[in-house]
């Protein structure tokens, strides 16, 4: 497959509460499969996705343009984390797991544009420290085509039961 120039697509936007940004899925655009690749721009104010990490896929982030803050921690809750100063040209590894809980906010004046490329490993469970839940993914990974999805769903991370709960 050729190549897809970002301006060619449209951005989607969320926002809900305190995150707010725009996005284009330039991997899905292009035909990738196993690596996924988005370009996000977060307005003055706005933030990623809720702070998270992945158990099974690793992340990589990439700032275009604008300044910003990383959250990043150790992933358990109520713990202190770090926050570094974000500028174009930095580049930041998250693999998987606890140590790599992230999120983007854009404390400054003008946009913040930023490069995320993940694994897309299926299947996978995103933990949320600061609301307790996870999510579950099987059949597409997080970033990856919900309608092909065979599992999904977020759960208060301490609703468990005993595996042998309503078996015979």
């Amino acid at each position: 497959m050729g190549p897809v120039n970002e301006s060619s697509l449209e951005w989607t936007e969320t926002e809900r509460g305190p995150t707010h940004f725009r996005r284009k899925r330039l991997a899905d655009a292009a035909g990738g499969e196993r690596l996924g690749a988005s370009l996000y721009e977060l307005p003055s104010g706005g933030k990623s996705w809720p702070y998270h990490y992945h158990t099974g896929n690793e992340e990589a982030i990439y700032v275009v343009s604008g300044e910003g803050t990383l959250r990043v921690g150790d992933g358990e809750r109520d713990t202190a984390d770090e926050r570094h100063p974000l500028r174009a040209g930095d580049y930041v590894a998250l693999p998987a797991g606890p140590e790599s809980a992230h999120r983007v906010e854009n404390d400054g004046d003008e946009p913040l544009r930023f490069l995320v490329v993940s694994t897309m490993r299926d299947p996978d469970v995103t933990v949320y420290p600061d609301s307790g839940k996870i999510g579950v993914y099987a059949g597409s990974p997080p970033g990856g085509d919900s309608e092909d999805r065979v599992v999904d769903g977020y759960f208060p991370r301490d609703a468990t039961v005993d595996y042998w709960r309503d078996e015979e």
